[in-house]
């Protein structure tokens, strides 16, 4: 399937999410998340420092964040987060602290108002949103290309996890040499690695 025929079927899996599948599915997800450092590639996630984590828009019935950040605050970790650009498509990433303040911008997506800027080059491990991915670690996102315009901004070795509901596709049929690929994504019972 190609990325339009992709993003429709998995909105319309979401959509068939009740509120508590999402938060037994995401907790589940954070749990899951505990072993990548088992992963045979040896990569160790939790060793780094400066994660990044997108924040959830609930009303596209996404992955709930919270419980990663409650694990990445429990680890002691620099959390980072998001302000969009979306005249540039570009993402300015903020250290969150107890004073960050946030407001919803026009597409219900929480945002830091202000605060300490992060210069991409410190973050070692971002977690990705999308809507579908395939065994090789290509993603679907919701087109604007925010993430993919992000990370061929970062350090080549920065650790990119996806977070799904969902098990992986085959492949994704129209994938683009600007698409930059996931290191793992994360599902309620599985860590897939694509490295």
């Amino acid at each position: 399937m190609d990325k339009k025929e992709l993003r429709a079927k998995y909105k319309a899996l979401r959509e068939e999410l009740s509120l508590d599948e999402i938060d037994d599915k995401s907790l589940a997800i954070a749990n899951t998340m505990l072993q990548l450092d088992a992963m045979p590639d040896g990569r160790k996630v939790w060793e780094k420092t400066y994660f990044h984590l997108f924040l959830t828009i609930k009303e596209q019935k996404e992955v709930e964040t919270e419980f990663v950040l409650q694990i990445l605050a429990g680890k002691d970790k620099e959390i980072v987060v998001a302000k969009s650009n979306f005249d540039t498509l570009e993402m300015t990433n903020y250290l969150l602290t107890d004073t960050t303040k946030f407001q919803k911008n026009k597409y219900n997506i929480y945002e830091p108002v202000n605060g300490l800027e992060v210069p991409n080059a410190k973050i070692e491990v971002v977690f990705v949103p999308l809507l579908a991915y395939d065994k090789l670690g290509n993603r679907v996102g919701y087109g604007k290309g925010f993430y993919d315009n992000f990370l061929s901004k970062c350090p080549s070795n920065i650790i990119k996890v996806g977070l799904s509901f969902f098990e992986p596709e085959e492949t994704i049929d129209d994938v683009s040499p600007a698409d930059i690929r996931l290191d793992y994504c994360v599902t309620p019972t599985t860590n897939y690695s694509f490295l």
